[in-house]
């Protein structure tokens, strides 16, 4: 039984994948490891990410979609996370921010949904 606890850890190395990956959206080289998450999910200059995830870090998806970041969700603890959505499968999935994500870039979305509100505003 040993064996194979220790087997799975092994292949759980395996599927980390590479080290930097290019993001899909702006095209910059991205350090795979990320500040105050596991799992690097998304470019942190640009908050694009892609569909790779079932559950944080498995990439069992089969979309492989671009999905966008559409807004950000504050939890009840105050943590906030990136509301992304697939253009390809229409998928939402949040996602928590990263500690080395752009400020400007959280901000801006932030603020999209002032910008721009759903409803109009007399």
């Amino acid at each position: 039984m040993k064996y194979h606890t220790q087997n799975r850890r092994t292949d759980r190395r395996n599927q980390r994948g590479p080290a930097t990956f290019t993001c899909r959206h702006c095209r910059r080289t991205i350090d795979a490891a990320a500040l105050g998450t596991g799992h690097r999910n998304h470019c942190p200059y640009c908050l694009w990410s892609r569909h790779v995830d079932e559950t944080p870090g498995d990439r069992a998806s089969t979309c492989g979609g671009l999905m966008e970041p559409i807004a950000i969700w504050v939890k009840h603890d105050g943590e906030w996370s990136i509301v992304h959505r697939c253009g390809t499968c229409g998928h939402l999935k949040p996602n928590r921010i990263a500690g080395d994500d752009s400020d400007w870039a959280l901000m801006a979305l932030a603020a999209r949904a002032l910008s721009n509100p759903p409803i109009p505003i007399d």
